[in-house]
């Protein structure tokens, strides 16, 4: 399946790293690699994976948001005050915790937590996208030297 991505190029890679960034169980990497691998343009694949991971993390902030803070009195037993807390501290610098959306498996979660909290969008997004892009760099740059020594 993955071979079939690195097949479409640069957009496979973008729909690739899309669905890797969502909650479903997937790997952008293979398919970053190959492109690596197979001589295409280290920068496009860059930018093409970054865009369409972000893409899939905006997707899982976006679905947090869909929660109701209810939720967590009713279910979880939080209290009004702690809830307080957390929502104002994520609102401030606490945004910044979706720069981890890259992580594999607590990435989703922290940016699912991040829109079920309602942290400060922008702040989110911009630091999402960095942790994103950085993600990539740091791969694509290693994959490229390993494939330079073989």
């Amino acid at each position: 399946m993955l071979d079939g991505f690195a097949e479409y190029g640069y957009w496979g890679l973008l729909v690739a790293s899309f669905l890797a960034a969502t909650i479903l169980p997937f790997s952008s990497e293979v398919v970053f690699a190959a492109l690596i691998a197979a001589g295409l343009d280290i920068w496009s694949l860059i930018i093409f994976a970054t865009i369409g991971n972000s893409l899939g993390g905006a997707s899982c902030y976006y679905l947090g948001r869909l929660g109701k803070i209810e939720w967590l009195k009713k279910w979880f037993r939080i209290s009004e005050d702690n809830i307080t807390k957390t929502t104002n501290r994520l609102q401030g610098k606490g945004s910044l915790m979706g720069f981890f959306g890259f992580l594999p498996a607590v990435g989703d979660i922290i940016l699912v937590a991040l829109g079920f909290m309602r942290a400060n969008e922008t702040l989110v997004m911009i630091s999402m996208v960095i942790g994103k892009f950085a993600r990539y760099f740091v791969i694509g740059y290693g994959a490229e030297k390993i494939f330079s020594l073989i």
